[in-house]
């Protein structure tokens, strides 16, 4: 097994948004005195919105912070409501000429086959039908991909109202202070305040806070299997086996480095 690049490190994430997200983990130990953080926390439910860092502090004062490394990162998630239904309304008319597509391939295909039986998909009229039906099958699969990924995150009211204070951490002069969604603060890689996130009136019960908690720990849970090497498949946790490592007397070596996985 090859060393593990860091802790809690996400195989697809770069250095640079792990280096952010643990600046941010160490804004809300020192800063926001938070005593139960965590990364990657799914929010809201099962079907819920995943917050890069989320953590309990004082009072129960509840923060989410996401973490944005790059512009196209940031904008990825600012979109309106109305971006999304301008969106979505492009839908009928990619449907109507792709129906209309698929009427004249039909057309074209008796055609071709009355024209030259034994060649008929080499006729021109039916070749561009069918050229002109495939590029729109394309067309019609980034609609609904970039449909299904189109994030509303920034201005979704739902994941507002579940924290005290949301923050962006970004690096320093990324992110214009013009360009901030409305109830965000923005926080530097020092970790430091750029902007004050203003607080929200969140309506908190002990179950609400509760549920925070669970998310956290299910997250870090989580997180420490992923970093001691167990291996997560259909049919349950593979855990490394009997060949844990053993106490070095130096809390410094990083426990994962070394384990092996079972077979299966």
């Amino acid at each position: 097994m090859a060393a593990i690049p860091g802790p809690l490190k996400r195989i697809n994430e770069t250095q640079l948004t792990h280096r952010l997200k643990w600046a941010a983990w160490e804004w809300l130990y020192r800063e926001a005195q938070c005593r139960c953080v965590g990364m990657e926390v799914r929010l809201e439910g099962p079907g819920g919105r995943v917050a890069d860092l989320a953590g309990v502090g004082p009072e129960n004062t509840i923060y989410v912070i996401e973490v944005k490394s790059s512009p196209s990162d940031f904008s990825r998630d600012d979109h309106t409501a109305d971006d999304l239904a301008r969106l979505q309304s492009r839908e009928p008319s990619l449907v109507q000429r792709r129906q209309l597509a698929e009427q004249t391939l039909d057309q074209t295909k008796v055609y071709a086959k009355q024209a030259r039986p034994d060649h008929w998909e080499e006729v021109l009229a039916y070749r561009l039908a069918l050229a002109d039906w495939e590029r729109l099958q394309k067309e019609g699969h980034r609609y609904r991909k970039r449909l299904a990924g189109y994030s509303t995150k920034f201005h979704d009211q739902r994941f507002l109202n579940i924290a005290d204070f949301h923050y962006i951490m970004a690096p320093g002069g990324m992110v214009p202070r013009r360009k901030l969604p409305p109830h965000w603060g923005l926080l530097d890689e020092a970790p430091s305040v750029r902007v004050p996130a203003p607080r929200k009136e969140v309506r908190k019960n002990t179950g609400i806070i509760s549920n925070v908690l669970r998310a956290i720990a299910r997250s870090n849970t989580t997180s420490l299997m992923h970093n001691y090497g167990v291996r997560f498949t259909e049919d349950g946790p593979v855990f490394p086996g009997a060949n844990y490592p053993q106490d070095t007397g130096d809390i410094g070596v990083h426990p994962g480095i070394g384990l092996r996985k079972t077979s299966g």
